[in-house]
């Protein structure tokens, strides 16, 4: 048995990937891993770069792009769990989902798999995860939105007041950065799950098809009695959406999975007047996101036509 499966969908990020798994392959630490690789029909090279400079990698082309929740249940069944979550006998000790735009110190893995070793109440656990510019990723760690927090989040409030552990919940930024911090949830650039956690929480829901489904994960680990814990001990690079922000399909679906989870764990335990107004709140930047990218279709349809004149 191993210790680790590394899972890693990737979507048209080729040179991210590569860049991915050389700092994987770099790791210094006495644990075991394999990785595997869920290409989501990308069209840019990745796969044949993976066959060719990775030949270790465990590679699934898929024929379809079916999403982060579907590509990452293709990843941990060829880890070795059934589609319930059920363990086989090869399945590792931990699973890790690690997004192709991380790039990993040579001993984040071996710390953080010691990290869950000498905790074993804890079911899942991610590092600090910092952008480019050094600047934290606020998702790394995060409330579950209830309805009180993402109204808090939808009317400012979380931007107003960061730091007060009242309105500040949604991505606890009250918390110092560098605080070992018991969360609800963590994002899936980087998440490492207990095997056993797995077994109990079963894979991703796939109604998602991107964003939401690391907090849905999240939901049900918790809701088994295991604790979830940001270690900041372990410092990650996260360039963050790499692959979602020129999508607009992307985009819109951040909405959609904040409805999916919003319906599936809280609207039939909310008052009806906060649940139309959190419905409301949704719909609005899911249509202000609509016009904002048809606004820049137009705009580049616009200037295509200029330079074809010219």
């Amino acid at each position: 048995m191993v210790d680790l499966s590394i899972v890693i969908v990737n979507y048209n990020t080729c040179k991210l990937l590569q860049d991915c798994l050389n700092s994987i392959y770099r790791s210094e630490g006495d644990i075991t891993f394999n990785v595997i690789v869920v290409d989501n029909n990308s069209p840019d090279g990745s796969v044949a770069m993976v066959q060719s400079e990775f030949p270790q990698v465990a590679l699934i082309a898929s024929s379809v792009n079916g999403g982060f929740s579907f590509a990452n249940n293709l990843g941990l069944k060829q880890a070795g769990f059934a589609a319930d979550g059920t363990p086989g006998a090869n399945a590792p000790r931990y699973a890790l989902l690690l997004n192709p735009d991380t790039v990993l110190p040579p001993g984040a893995l071996a710390e953080m798999v010691q990290f869950l070793d000498d905790h074993p109440d804890i079911g899942a656990a991610g590092p600090k995860l910092v952008r480019p510019d050094g600047s934290l990723d606020l998702a790394c760690r995060r409330s579950f939105p209830t309805p009180q927090v993402s109204f808090y989040r939808m009317v400012g409030l979380s931007k107003l007041f960061p730091r007060s552990r009242v309105f500040g919940r949604y991505n606890m930024t009250f918390a110092d950065p560098d605080e070992l911090l018991e969360v609800d949830a963590l994002v899936g650039a980087f998440m490492m799950v207990r095997r056993e956690a797995i077994a109990q929480a079963g894979l991703l829901d796939e109604t998602y098809f991107m964003y939401g489904e690391d907090l849905d994960w999240a939901y049900q680990i918790k809701a088994h009695g295991w604790k979830i814990f940001y270690n900041p001990a372990v410092t990650v690079t996260h360039v963050k959406r790499a692959a979602s922000r020129r999508s607009p399909k992307a985009q819109l679906e951040f909405y959609r999975a904040m409805e999916i989870f919003y319906h599936k764990y809280y609207a039939g335990t909310t008052p009806f007047w906060l649940n139309g107004l959190i419905l409301f709140g949704i719909n609005l930047k899911r249509k202000m996101t609509q016009l904002k990218l048809r606004a820049q279709k137009l705009e580049q349809q616009q200037k295509k036509k200029q330079t074809a004149e010219v």
